[in-house]
């Protein structure tokens, strides 16, 4: 056998009702089996997920393990693969046509380039059948992303969730660099390739949208979730996240003040869900809302700064648990629609994602 350009890398746990659709989705690319190597890793799924990939042999290689999580799935994976590039994507996940033709043209014109991420669709949709994409996230336009300095490392934060698994292809030389992933980290092992990839070489991303996140009851996406367990599940893994990269961003060249200028966001993340889940003093759930402000804009109106002086202030009056309550009902029921009457603050420098509605036909 020939060594693959590319290996595509699924990884699926009990999804067999998303999994058909990923993997045609990958055949559609277009490239030849001996340029395109398709692995699906099963974490030990206890549906019919075995004879469904069997059904695509031998274009498909299928491997099965016990179930360990997202970490010990690439753990295990990775070093079986054969292509240059991996090219990962969840299960329940699929990838626009022109995916990797996209990312390639990347990869093979800039060879200091080690990572690639994009743009993508979300598609809000509970059915196992229903893929119609509702927005576009994108960043304001495709960019080279490096770690070469504090300021580089906070302009890169924003964009790491477009190098999350499905939208993330890297180098198996710098993949080789990353490995082992704490097995901990049973769901966002893809956050630690990504951080560490970054960190030994510069990545790029494009502002296409290339593949489709489909939301539905299993993501573990939003910490604002009314889902206790998923909160608290979430709350694990990112404070996983925030002891372990430190050490291995140092141990691919990253200065302690890149790591902090990058991770800066997770750490907050991690001390909102504390506060959310376990409760706390009042001080700090005011302390860290600012934070969180003051990390993400630069400038605002007077009308903005009264509306975010009154938010402050009311963290000091009421419990943590409640603050955050509170602001997961203001979140859920769109009141921040009547907000952009004070005026939409400005973001720090950088280039900002954007949320893009859509309508496709039907």
């Amino acid at each position: 056998m020939t060594k693959p350009l590319v290996s595509a890398l699924i990884d699926t746990y009990n999804q067999e009702h998303f999994l058909e659709q990923a993997l045609v989705s990958v055949l559609e690319q277009g490239l030849p089996p001996s340029e395109l190597e398709i692995v699906v890793v099963d974490d030990g799924s206890t549906d019919n997920t075995a004879s469904l990939v069997a059904k695509f042999a031998p274009r498909v290689r299928y491997i099965h393990k016990e179930n360990g999580g997202q970490a010990s799935v690439f753990n295990a994976a990775i070093p079986k693969l054969h292509g240059e590039i991996v090219a990962f994507l969840d299960a329940d996940d699929w990838w626009a046509k022109n995916k990797l033709s996209a990312v390639l043209e990347v990869l093979q014109n800039d060879p200091s380039i080690g990572t690639v991420g994009h743009a993508y669709y979300r598609c809000y949709n509970e059915s196992h059948h229903g893929h119609k994409p509702t927005e576009i996230m994108a960043p304001d336009q495709s960019t080279r992303v490096t770690l070469s300095s504090r300021e580089d490392a906070h302009r890169a934060d924003p964009l790491r969730n477009f190098f999350a698994t499905s939208r993330v292809a890297v180098r198996k030389a710098i993949l080789n660099k990353v490995l082992p992933i704490p097995e901990e980290l049973v769901f966002s092992a893809d956050a630690f390739i990504l951080t560490i990839a970054m960190a030994l070489a510069d990545a790029y991303v494009l502002e296409q949208p290339l593949c489709f996140y489909r939301l539905h009851a299993e993501n573990l996406y939003s910490f604002r979730s009314a889902d206790v367990a998923k909160q608290r599940r979430r709350y694990m893994v990112i404070k996983k996240l925030v002891e372990v990269l430190p050490v291995a961003l140092a141990a691919a060249g990253a200065s302690p003040e890149i790591s902090r200028a990058l991770l800066g966001a997770d750490e907050l993340e991690a001390k909102q869900l504390k506060l959310c889940l376990d409760g706390g003093w009042p001080w700090e759930t005011f302390r860290t809302e600012l934070l969180s402000f003051r990390r993400a804009y630069q400038k605002y109106s007077a009308g903005y700064a009264l509306y975010k002086s009154l938010s402050l202030a009311s963290t000091l009056v009421m419990p943590p648990r409640l603050f955050y309550k509170l602001h997961a009902w203001y979140a859920q029921q769109n009141i921040r629609r009547f907000r952009r009457i004070l005026g939409e603050p400005v973001p720090v420098p950088g280039i900002q994602p954007r949320r893009e509605k859509i309508a496709l036909p039907q």
